[in-house]
């Protein structure tokens, strides 16, 4: 009997070639950057778009704090010098729906699994750059009865006109509206190894006519989302890839389900990612553009749009792709906050209020 008939040999090379993929991914560097030889999927840093042109260090070379309160993380946060800033436990902040304001050079990561803001947005204003928000949990800004949030703007992290950003293991849950917003020509964005669960509109990208947006997007988890998985508008490119789309909340609804949209005039490639019980897993606008390659589809509906020629990511950058089959395994264990991160960086000063 081959090999790839044997009972159970598809599971075990998923899992084998999980693992080889797990000791190395993606890339770093200069347009065009080379790979390194190895690196974790915990990896300090940014690959994709926010890697290029000058890439994003956030805090780097700031002082390190460990916040506990929404007083010392909105000063600290919001300073004019970089600072590294290490969450420690729930902040909840008040008023309900509070901003955040993120201003450039800072680091903005979770201690271990602790770090949550609760009923809060993290916000980046026009000019904002070199920002990096990773191994939080965002959640729980949501209304009750309020599923279409139409008037409010509880966003989980929103960003306008803003350069150099990379969202990284974070978990987003029951926010109002938008989990990400990525708005009005924002540039050199990576999102990646995020959880995105239990909302309506989740990740947006657009607001703008101009066609400037430069974003990557992989191995992300969107499970009982249900519009906005992404929808990607006027995005100059858009590279997704390794991403796993399952559980989708009100598949009924026979257009504002769905999965990714290429909208505008988005060129958008999508790569090896998995998409399982969704309706319109991938579209695009007429205006638009999309190539799709390696995917696995399992018992998906709707529209599965491709046309034009997009661009090849790897004029741009190098980048590693685990096996479309993997995916669902690779994600669910290493998407969100993990408990080694954010836990070596050592205090350089001590948080105050004042």
């Amino acid at each position: 009997m081959p090999h790839s008939s044997r009972p159970g040999y598809g599971l075990v090379l998923a899992a084998v070639m999980g693992l080889v993929a797990a000791l190395c991914l993606g890339s770093v560097g200069e347009a065009k950057a080379a790979a390194p030889a190895s690196w974790s999927r915990w990896s300090d840093q940014p690959h994709g778009f926010a890697s290029l042109a000058g890439g994003t260090t956030g805090g780097t070379g700031g002082k390190v704090v460990t916040v506990t309160d929404q007083a010392s993380l909105m000063k600290y946060a919001g300073a004019e010098e970089p600072y590294i800033i290490r969450v420690k436990g729930t902040i909840t902040a008040q008023p309900f729906g509070a901003s955040v304001e993120v201003a450039s050079d800072k680091t903005i990561v979770g201690v271990g699994a602790s770090g949550e803001l609760v009923q809060g947005e993290f916000h980046l204003s026009p000019g904002t750059h070199n920002v990096i928000i990773r191994n939080m949990t965002i959640r729980d800004s949501a209304i009750e009865g309020n599923w279409d949030c139409k008037d409010t703007d509880f966003d989980g992290i929103q960003m306008d006109t803003v350069q150099h950003v990379w969202v990284d293991h974070n978990r987003f849950s029951n926010i109002c509206d938008g989990q990400l917003d990525v708005r009005k020509d924002s540039e050199y964005v990576t999102v990646s190894y995020n959880r995105f669960e239990n909302n309506n509109k989740t990740f947006g990208l657009g607001w703008t006519t101009n066609v400037k947006t430069q974003i990557t997007i992989d191995h992300n988890w969107f499970a009982h989302t249900k519009q906005r998985n992404p929808s990607i508008d006027n995005a100059a490119y858009a590279h997704l890839y390794n991403n796993y789309l399952t559980a989708q909340v009100d598949p009924g609804d026979p257009v504002w389900t769905y999965g990714n949209w290429s909208r505008g005039k988005t060129r958008m490639v999508i790569e090896n990612s998995y998409y399982q019980d969704v309706q319109h897993p991938y579209q695009a606008d007429a205006t638009a553009e999309l190539v799709q390659r390696g995917s696995i589809l399992k018992n998906t509906t709707g529209r599965h749009d491709t046309w034009g020629a997009a661009f090849d990511p790897r004029e741009f950058y190098d980048y590693r792709l685990d096996p479309a089959a993997a995916v669902p395994a690779i994600v669910k264990r290493f998407s969100g906050p993990q408990e080694r991160i954010g836990v070596a960086l050592e205090p350089t000063q001590t948080p105050t209020t004042s």
